[in-house]
């Protein structure tokens, strides 16, 4: 026992060393953000522990991009989208899960083949869609063809899969509609997987750049990521500082709830999994 244990121990000891470079790698640039959006541009690129602390460049950033506007429509948009989905995904994810009907399988088959699409491919027909529908620079159409996610169908669907049909029976029993029986049996058993499935929802839309980008045309619609990508364009001016200072701004919400909320993330992610 004792050999075999030695054996191990210089993989484990290259695992550690390997995984301590992926996260020095992965910290780096959030590393440089916070160095450089908190020392003033001429310290920018000059690491030294007695450089002047100062918060100007935040207000800086904050006076010279509508962030409050871009704030707002990133709010509106991910919380539509993930409200939409909820519903829907629900709903359709019930109905795969409890209901025999005609064609069942092959529209679930329909269901998983979206899952093999990039939505990137996509993007010229929403496009189209959205201009039939006259909602081209609005946050309604930059959320519209995602507010049906198959990724929440299937996740929903195999969560309702698991649980016991007696309590079903039971609350039948008990005079309980469909709808009764999906809002009060089915919704709270599932709450785990509902976090798991809003987080990923709400950290993908939040950071989402090509589609809105094509989408959206003004100030009143652009999301964060659009915006940013204006402010930090060449033709405004490089200011490293300035520039870095945007970008945690942008980023503050999910860093903080990350931060906060960290088991919660973790637990979610590892509950989904294992559905």
């Amino acid at each position: 026992m004792t050999v075999s244990t030695r054996r191990l121990d210089p993989w484990q000891g290259l695992e550690t060393v390997a995984a301590w470079l992926l996260a020095v790698l992965w910290l780096a640039p959030l590393l440089y953000a916070f160095w450089a959006a908190f020392h003033p541009p001429e310290y920018a690129t000059r690491f030294l522990l007695t450089a002047p602390l100062t918060l100007g460049n935040f207000a800086e950033a904050w006076s010279q991009a509508p962030f409050a506007r871009y704030f707002l429509n990133t709010f509106l948009l991910v919380t539509s989208i993930l409200a939409a989905q909820f519903l829907l995904c629900t709903l359709a994810g019930y109905a795969f899960a409890r209901f025999a009907f005609r064609g069942r399988d092959l529209a679930f088959a329909l269901v998983l083949v979206q899952l093999m699409i990039m939505p990137e491919v996509l993007i010229v027909e929403n496009y189209r869609t959205m201009s039939r529908l006259g909602l081209v620079d609005t946050i309604a159409g930059i959320g519209l063809p995602y507010m049906a996610s198959a990724f929440g169908i299937f996740l929903l669907r195999q969560t309702f899969k698991t649980i016991p049909r007696e309590l079903e029976e039971a609350a039948r029993v008990e005079g309980c509609s469909m709808l009764q029986i999906l809002w009060k049996v089915y919704v709270p058993l599932a709450r785990p997987t509902y976090v798991a499935y809003g987080l990923v929802s709400v950290s993908y839309h939040w950071n989402n750049f090509l589609w809105p980008l094509v989408i959206t045309n003004s100030v009143e619609t652009r999301p964060l990521t659009v915006g940013l990508a204006i402010f930090g364009a060449p033709e405004s001016g490089v200011d490293w500082s300035v520039i870095t200072a945007g970008t945690l701004l942008a980023v503050a919400p999910l860093l903080l709830a990350f931060l906060l909320f960290q088991r919660q993330f973790v637990q979610s992610f590892m509950y989904a999994g294992i559905k």
